[in-house]
C-alpha cells in the first residue's frame, strides 16, 4: 500500500457508542463517541430502538473519519458490543421490534421456564451457563410470547454488533464469543444446539450463521459507506463481545493470563484451553464462554467493587474524597486493625453464589478509625477475587498465573492495587491501553481484511504502556493468614444469619 492503513474499531457499549480509528501499533488517530440511546419504560426494562442506535453508530463513526487527513487509509472496520441483546429482523432486513437491554428483566418467566425444561446442570454443561434472564434465548422466549405478531414476521436473530456488521455491508453472521451469551450454544461443539433450541419451543433457523471472529464478510455498502464518510474499499469483518475484545487487545488469549477488571463491578477472564462442564461451577456462578483468539474463558460473578467503595464513602464517611479515605486507609495498619469486610452488597458472588448474602464487617470496636474500615474494604475486596480465583484455578489445572493484567478505574487506587498484588502474592499490570475494546474490533477488522495474519500477529506489534505493582514481600504472609483463617470462613459463617435475616427486610 502507498499509505499507511488505518484500522477502524467499533464499541458499542451499554453508556457509549465509540467509533475509534488506530494504526498498526495500536495507536489512536481519531475517536468520536455519542451516548447510547436507551430507553427505561418502568422499573426493570429498558430497550434501544434499532434506528436511533444505528444512527449513533453514523454519528460516532462520521466523528471520528471527519478528523482524518485521509480516509481512504481506513481498510477495515469491525464491531464489539454488549453481549446479550438482540435484534430481530424480518425477511427484508427491517427490524420488527425493538431490541431489550441485557439488564432488562422482562425475561425472568422465561429464564425460570429453560431451567425446568432443561435443567441447571445439563444448561451448564451445554452452553457454559446457567439459568438468568440476560441471555438470548429467554429474551426469544419473550418476545415470541408477548410480541406474536412481531415474532411471526421474524427471520433471523442478531446481536448487537452482528446487526451493525449486517447494517455495514449486509450479512448476516455472529462470531462465538456472541453466541456464548445467548445460551443456544453448545460451547464444546462450537454449534447452535438445535435440540436444546427446540426443546424449549423455538427455531434453529432463527440463529444467524456462526463465523469466527476476524473473518471477512465483505466490503461496506457505497451508501452506508458515503453516510460515514468512508471509502467503499473498507473491509467489514466480524467482531465479537465487548469484554473478550479487550481481553485479547491487551494480550489476554493464553491460559496462564488473567484479566482483572476493575470498575463498579469487576470482571475477571481466564484463557482456557477447554471449557469446564463440572456441575459444581454452574452452581457456584462461574460463566464460560468462547474467546474471540479462539479457545475459551471462564468468568467468576464478582458483582462489587467500586460500588464498595461509593458506599463507604456515601454512608460510612460523609462523601469524604478518595484521597483523604486513602490516606487514612494508608495510615492504617496491613490487617486493618482485626476488621474484616465482606463486600456482598448486590447481586450473587462466586464461590458462594448466594442471592441471600449481605456486606458484613466483623472485628468492630470504639478503637477502630475510619481509615482501619475503610482499608478493610479494600482489603475484603481483595480477598474477594481471590476467593472467586481459586476455585477457577483449581478446576482448570493451572498452578499458577504467568500474568495479570489489570485495567478499570480501580487501577488508580495505588493501595487497593498493592493490597490485590500482596493478597494475591503476583505482580499485576497496570494497563495502560486507550479504548481496548475498539483496539481488540479493530485488530480483528485488520485480521478480515490481511493486514494480519492472525490474532498472535495483529497484538504482537501493539505498544502498550504497562506499570508492573509488586507485591509487598513483608505483608504476603500476614494476608494469607487472614485470608485462610478467617476471610474464607466469613461466609459459611455467616450464612445461616444471613439466610434467617434476609425475610425480615421485607416485613419491615
Amino acid at each position: 500500500m502507498a499509505f499507511s492503513p488505518l484500522l477502524l474499531g467499533l464499541d458499542v457499549g451499554t453508556t457509549n457508542i465509540k467509533a475509534v480509528a488506530f494504526d498498526l501499533r495500536g495507536r489512536i488517530v481519531a475517536q468520536a463517541s455519542v451516548k447510547t440511546p436507551t430507553h427505561y419504560p418502568q422499573p426493570g426494562r429498558a430497550y434501544y430502538k434499532p434506528a436511533e442506535l444505528w444512527a449513533g453508530v453514523v454519528e460516532a463513526t462520521r466523528g471520528a473519519v471527519t478528523q482524518l487527513d485521509d480516509p481512504q487509509c481506513i481498510v477495515s472496520m469491525a464491531v464489539a458490543s454488549i453481549g446479550e441483546t438482540g435484534f430481530p429482523l424480518d425477511a427484508h432486513g427491517e427490524c420488527t421490534y425493538d431490541a431489550l437491554a441485557w439488564f432488562d428483566d422482562r425475561s425472568e418467566p422465561q429464564a425460570r421456564r429453560i431451567e425446568a425444561l432443561i435443567g441447571r446442570d445439563r444448561l451448564f454443561a451445554t452452553t457454559g451457563l446457567g439459568p438468568g434472564s440476560i441471555f438470548g434465548l429467554p429474551k426469544l422466549l419473550w418476545f415470541q410470547e408477548n410480541e406474536p405478531d412481531a415474532f411471526a414476521r421474524t427471520v433471523t436473530w442478531l446481536n448487537t454488533a452482528d446487526y451493525v456488521a449486517y447494517r455495514l455491508c449486509g450479512v448476516p453472521a455472529t462470531d462465538y464469543s456472541l453466541a456464548s451469551r445467548t445460551q443456544a450454544l453448545n460451547l464444546n461443539a462450537l454449534r447452535w444446539d438445535e435440540t436444546l433450541i427446540r426443546e424449549v419451543g423455538l427455531s434453529p433457523e432463527l440463529f444467524a450463521p456462526l463465523t469466527p471472529s476476524g473473518t471477512a464478510l465483505g466490503s461496506m455498502s457505497p451508501d452506508v459507506a458515503a453516510a460515514m464518510g468512508l471509502p467503499n474499499h473498507v473491509t467489514v469483518a466480524v467482531g465479537g463481545h465487548d469484554h473478550i475484545c479487550g481481553a485479547m487487545a491487551l494480550g489476554v488469549t493464553e491460559p496462564g493470563t488473567l484479566l482483572d477488571s476493575i470498575g463498579t463491578a469487576e470482571g475477571v477472564l481466564l484463557p482456557l484451553e477447554r471449557p469446564i462442564t463440572d456441575p459444581v461451577m454452574g452452581h457456584q456462578g462461574y460463566e464460560f464462554g468462547a474467546h474471540v483468539s479462539g479457545g475459551y474463558y471462564g468468568w467468576p460473578a464478582i458483582r462489587t467493587a467500586g460500588a464498595c467503595i461509593d458506599w463507604f464513602r456515601s454512608v460510612c464517611a460523609d462523601d469524604a474524597d478518595y484521597a483523604t479515605l486513602a490516606a487514612e486507609a494508608e495510615a492504617a495498619p496491613p490487617g486493618a486493625s482485626g476488621v474484616r469486610f465482606q463486600p456482598h452488597l448486590r447481586l450473587p458472588h462466586s464461590p458462594s453464589n448466594d442471592a441471600k448474602s449481605r456486606g458484613a464487617f466483623i472485628g468492630l470496636s470504639t478503637d477502630v478509625t475510619r481509615g482501619a474500615m475503610f482499608r478493610a474494604v479494600l482489603e475484603g475486596l481483595a480477598f474477594e477475587t481471590r476467593a472467586a480465583l481459586e476455585p477457577l484455578l483449581a478446576h482448570a489445572g493451572i498452578d499458577e498465573l504467568s500474568r495479570i493484567y489489570a485495567i478499570g478505574g480501580g487501577t488508580r487506587s495505588r493501595l487497593l492495587m498493592a493490597i490485590k498484588a500482596t493478597v494475591l502474592n503476583h505482580t499485576i499490570h497496570i494497563a495502560g491501553v486507550e479504548e481496548a475494546t475498539a483496539l481488540g474490533a479493530a485488530l480483528l477488522g485488520g485480521i478480515g481484511a490481511g493486514v494480519f495474519d492472525h490474532v498472535a500477529d495483529a497484538i504482537s506489534g501493539l505498544q502498550r504502556k504497562l506499570t508492573p505493582v509488586e507485591p509487598l514481600a513483608g505483608e504476603v504472609q500476614l494476608y494469607d493468614a487472614i485470608y485462610r483463617e478467617v476471610y474464607r470462613e466469613m461466609y459459611p459463617a455467616l450464612r445461616a444469619l444471613d439466610h434467617a435475616n434476609y425475610g425480615f427486610k421485607y416485613k419491615v
